[in-house]
């Protein structure tokens, strides 16, 4: 190994190269994939966005123990801040949203604790993960933060941290787009593959042939002339004149072409499957149908969802509560959330609880934050199914059981018939 690739290897500029057009290496870019470059291609922004402010959206209650009962704790200083305010400058959907991109995108997330003087968490800070270093000491984790030079030391309990999957040290978390960093740096090859193909294309598409040869420099001024009148966006369309016996021969699509389309729709299927969404969530639609739809989206919450939610839960249990307080309070998601746009499901969901006897009537009414009715509880069901009147003759009994009549005459007599 030369002195030099020892050098490239030490600040992380491989050179690997693989084989290019008419077998010429093309150099492979170190750390191409970044959290930047990576939401730059859609189906990974989309994916990022679907799971961080669904997830962010979902209320998340304090709730305090008491017996085999539970109540939303409002009165707990730590309610507001998971629910209304994170702190002074943020609101709870856009602190938690952004923590929830981090841990996606970078597998880790950091949010600074503040305590008031009881002890009790008053604020969090969400902490950029790339200027956030964890190390393992003696007494535990430290968190080195540096902000305009200053560096700032955390210990483990001022430190709210989000991981991905864990990684082998036991102390950060991988990101699903450095555990599969190739799937994202092939859709990143294939987008810019095609943003050069329309930069540098035109609509006339084809050969120049011309029926003498050319000398270099002929050569030159012709394909300055003709990319300078008909290669880009801006010049598509454009009429061409061809002089002194040049003939233009258009090419249709290549194989290759049609590869590169399908190409790019199978790496949404990959990217998507990277952060376990469903196609159709990020707008995939080629395979969803009404039926399908309805079932993935199911998948999304209980499959893809659920790890997050759980993640965020302990993590409040384990940094924001002490063990005093997880015996008594314990934050929770309220995924009925999901179902806040869609009246008609909810209606469904309350009906069936009611009917069935584990819900009642004013709970349902406290889910939807309508005022409470004194009594209401004490009503009886109204049930699902008309029950038969008490003291019906059997003659009355029939002609309920008797169909409707046919609406035009003819009708009842081909019924008869």
């Amino acid at each position: 190994m030369s002195i030099i690739t020892r050098i490239k290897s030490a600040i992380g500029l491989e050179a690997r190269s693989t084989l290019g057009v008419n077998g010429w290496p093309v150099p492979l870019s170190a750390s191409a994939v970044t959290p930047t470059t990576a939401q730059s291609v859609s189906a990974v922004y989309a994916c990022v966005q679907a799971i961080s402010e669904t997830t962010a959206s979902l209320p998340l209650i304090l709730f305090k123990r008491n017996g085999d009962d539970r109540e939303r704790a409002t009165d707990h200083p730590l309610y507001r801040v998971l629910h209304d305010q994170a702190n002074p400058e943020q609101t709870a959907i856009e602190a938690r949203e952004y923590m929830q991109a981090c841990v996606l995108l970078r597998g880790n997330a950091f949010a600074r604790i503040v305590r008031g003087w009881d002890g009790q968490v008053r604020e969090l800070w969400p902490l950029n993960p790339d200027n956030v270093t964890v190390n393992r000491t003696s007494s535990g984790l430290v968190y080195d933060y540096t902000k305009d030079g200053v560096l700032t030391r955390l210990l483990s309990h001022e430190v709210l941290h989000l991981r991905h999957r864990l990684g082998d040290d036991g102390v950060l978390g991988i990101s699903p787009i450095a555990a599969a960093r190739g799937v994202v740096e092939l859709a990143i090859a294939e987008r810019e593959h095609g943003v050069g193909t329309f930069t540098n294309g035109a609509k006339l598409l084809g050969v120049l042939k011309f029926p003498g040869k050319l000398k270099p420099e002929q050569r030159t001024a012709i394909a300055t002339s003709w990319a300078s009148q008909h290669a880009g966006g801006g010049n598509a369309g454009r009429t061409a004149i061809l002089e002194e016996g040049v003939d233009f021969q258009a090419v249709s699509m290549s194989l290759e072409d049609a590869e590169w389309i399908a190409s790019r729709q199978f790496s949404v299927e990959e990217v998507a499957r990277l952060f376990r969404v469903p196609p159709t969530i990020v707008g995939d639609l080629r395979h969803g149908n009404y039926s399908n739809s309805v079932e993935l989206s199911r998948q999304f919450v209980t499959m893809t969802l659920r790890r997050h939610l759980v993640a965020w839960e302990q993590a409040i249990a384990a940094k924001c509560l002490t063990e005093a307080g997880r015996r008594t309070y314990f934050a929770e998601h309220q995924v009925e959330g999901l179902l806040r746009g869609d009246s008609a499901n909810r209606a469904a969901f309350y009906s069936s609880g009611i009917n069935d006897g584990w819900m009642l009537k004013s709970e349902a009414r406290k889910l939807e934050n309508f005022c409470a009715i004194d009594g209401l509880d004490s009503e009886p069901v109204s049930p699902s199914a008309p029950e038969t009147p008490k003291g019906a003759t059997p003659e009355q009994l029939s002609a309920k059981a008797r169909p409707a009549p046919l609406p035009y005459p003819s009708k009842q007599k081909e019924a008869m018939a």
